[in-house]
This record gives C-alpha cells, structure tokens and sequence, in this order.
C-alpha cells in the first residue's frame, strides 16, 4: 500500500529510537498486541491511532505526541514504499540507513527547537545493594547515549530542566520491589537534599547506590539514614560530611 508521510515518519522514529527498539516491542509498549502497528503501518488497520496509543507510543519513544497526530500537516501527503523485511541484500540496508539518517534529522530538528530533551545516560551501575563498586564515566559527550524525552513532560511532571537530569542503570536487589535490576532511572541532580526524604543516588564511601535517604532529626553532626526497600538488608547511617548525594530520582523505566 501507498504509506503516508504519518506512517513513514512512524518506521523513521522507530528505527532511530536508542536504545533500539522495533514495531513489536512498540506495539507492546502502546499497551497493544505485537501485530498492531504492523498492521497500522501497512494493512492501514486501524485507520487512526487511538489517542491512549499515541501517548504511550511517543512516550516510549521519547518524541512529542504531536509528531503521531494525523490532522499534523506533515502527515498529508502520501508516499509509496514497499513493506520491510522482503528485501535482505543492499538495498534493504540502503534503505535502512536512509531511514536512521531522517530519524536522526529529525531528531536533531525537534530538539533543536524544543520539542525534546536529551539527557545523557552514565556509563556507570548504581549498586541496588551492599555498595558495589563501580566506574563512574559518563557518556561521550560527541556520541554517547541519549534518551529523548518531550520537553513539555519534562518540565510540567519531572519539574525538572534538561540539564539537570542523568539515565543511570540499577544494579543489584536491595531495592526490589521499588527498582529491579536493569531499570533506568532518571537522577535529577539539581535535587540533593534528602528533604523530603526519598529515593537518591549517592556514593556512601563504599561505592555507588541507590537508596532511600532522609534526615535523622536532631543528630549533631547532621546524619543520613540510609534505608533498602528490600527487608533482607539493614538501615545503616552516614553523617552528611560521608556521603556524596548525586541526585533524586524522579522516574523509572522498565523492560516488560
């Protein structure tokens, strides 16, 4: 079938998204069965993503919502393509890359006008345990990483600036059920006083962690507790001089 600009623009998207990712995992990722956007894209079934699809789509996605919208002008004029997967010599990868380079553009063009946020994930593990230690390297600055997120989002529910916020992997159980190992976190790092008290990364002189971190009322010198969700492991108190608080979490992403 002849795919619109909409469609296109949805296998563009898709190919770009870092981490990788494909039309199953997106579908699931929509609250979907595996086959939905394969049969949206090119069956046109349905004919209009439902609004629910599109939000969790461009959330996984890390775009703005409006980029999935059939009433967006860019989204009118039709184009022909032939489906993938039927070609598997060069020009299959010709067109593959044709289709990392547009999401790359346009990538590059929504962030630069304000539609996205970047933020830089840490090639570094916060220990989700008894202190592990780690290497704290982040990412290449000319090429690492990226998540991208809708500015918008960020500003209204994180309350967060762009700059201020790190993707760091959890490493270790001593926060399970809260964070299992593999989530992604995001670390507002503006954020460092334990007031409120909640969820940080620190480094506690053992190494790098995630905890959960609060004031201990009345202590001369100021103290942390510094507490697991998992029960299996005991609270344990640093004074404030001990520890260096890397930021508050303040959202979570995990695989399915």
């Amino acid at each position: 079938m002849a795919l619109d600009v909409l469609r296109r623009r949805m296998i563009d998207l898709i190919a770009g998204r870092q981490p990788p990712t494909d039309l199953k995992a997106c579908s699931l990722a929509a609250g979907k069965n595996h086959a939905y956007l394969h049969q949206f894209i090119y069956r046109g079934t349905p004919r209009r993503l439902p609004e629910d699809v599109r939000y969790r789509l461009a959330s996984f996605l890390g775009i703005d919502e409006s980029l999935l919208r059939e009433d967006d002008p860019r989204a009118m004029k039709p184009v022909a393509v032939a489906p993938r997967g039927i070609g598997r010599g060069a020009a299959d990868r010709s067109n593959r890359s044709e289709r990392l380079a547009r999401a790359k553009s346009l990538l590059r063009s929504t962030t630069a006008a304000g539609q996205l946020t970047a933020v830089p994930e840490m090639a570094v593990r916060a220990a989700a345990g008894g202190g592990k230690l780690v290497e704290s390297e982040p990412a290449d600055d000319h090429g690492g990483a990226r998540w991208y997120f809708p500015t918008a989002w960020v500003q209204t529910e994180l309350r967060a600036r762009g700059g201020d916020l790190r993707v760091i992997t959890i490493d270790g159980d001593s926060m399970e059920p809260l964070l299992l190992p593999g989530d992604k976190v995001l670390v507002d790092t503006s954020r460092r006083a334990p007031t409120p008290p909640g969820v940080f990364v620190l480094f506690d002189g053992l190494g790098l962690v995630a905890k959960q971190v609060e004031h201990v009322p009345n202590s001369d010198p100021p103290k942390l507790a510094i507490t697991s969700a998992n029960p299996r492991y005991q609270r344990y108190d640093r004074t404030a001089e001990e520890v260096n608080i890397i930021g508050r979490v303040v959202w979570f992403s995990r695989r399915m």
